[in-house]
C-alpha cells in the first residue's frame, strides 16, 4: 500500500502491512489501470528444494489484485480464485507482479494478476480471481483485502 493511501485496517496484513513483523511488506502502486510490485523471495519463503512455495506466490497474486481495486478505492473481498503455477521460482529470485481488472458485473469484479522473474520476463505464476465488492456500510467478517 502506498504511505498516502495506508488504511489503518489493513495494517497488519500479511502481504503489504507495515506494522506486521512477519510480513512481506510489499509496496503496492498504480501505473495507468495496472496495479504493480516487486519483490525478492527469501530463504524464509521457500517450500523445499530452495523453491518458493506455492502459497506465498498465491498471496502476491491475491494481493496485486486486490490492491487494484483498493487503490482505486473500491473495497473487496476475494471470492473465488483460480492458478497456474507455470515454473519454479527459486529463493532469491527478484521478480515484478502485475494485477488488473478485466471487467465488473454487478457487485462483482474479475480480475488477472501475473508474477514474472523480473531478469527475463518468464512467467512464474498467474491468476484470475472473482472479487465481491463491498458497498458503503457493509462489512463482512472476512479479512480486507
Amino acid at each position: 500500500m502506498s504511505a498516502e493511501k495506508g488504511r489503518p485496517d489493513a495494517n497488519g496484513c500479511f502481504v503489504c502491512g507495515p506494522d506486521n513483523p512477519i510480513g512481506l511488506n510489499i509496496s503496492f502502486r498504480l501505473d495507468g489501470d495496472i496495479c504493480r510490485a516487486e519483490f525478492t523471495p527469501a530463504h524464509d519463503h521457500q517450500g523445499y528444494d530452495g523453491v518458493i512455495h506455492g502459497g506465498i506466490l498465491y498471496s502476491l497474486l491475491d494481493d496485486v489484485m486486490a490492491n487494484c481495486l483498493f487503490l482505486n478505492g473500491i473495497r473487496a473481498y476475494t471470492a473465488k480464485c483460480e492458478i497456474c503455477y507455470r515454473d519454479p521460482l527459486s529463493v532469491g529470485t527478484p521478480l515484478r507482479m502485475d494485477g488488473r481488472q478485466v471487467r465488473k458485473k454487478g457487485n462483482l469484479a474479475i480480475l488477472e494478476g501475473i508474477i514474472l522473474r523480473a531478469e527475463d520476463d518468464a512467467v512464474v505464476a498467474e491468476a484470475k480471481s472473482t472479487f465481491l465488492l463491498v458497498r458503503d456500510g457493509e462489512g463482512g467478517t472476512g479479512s480486507p483485502p
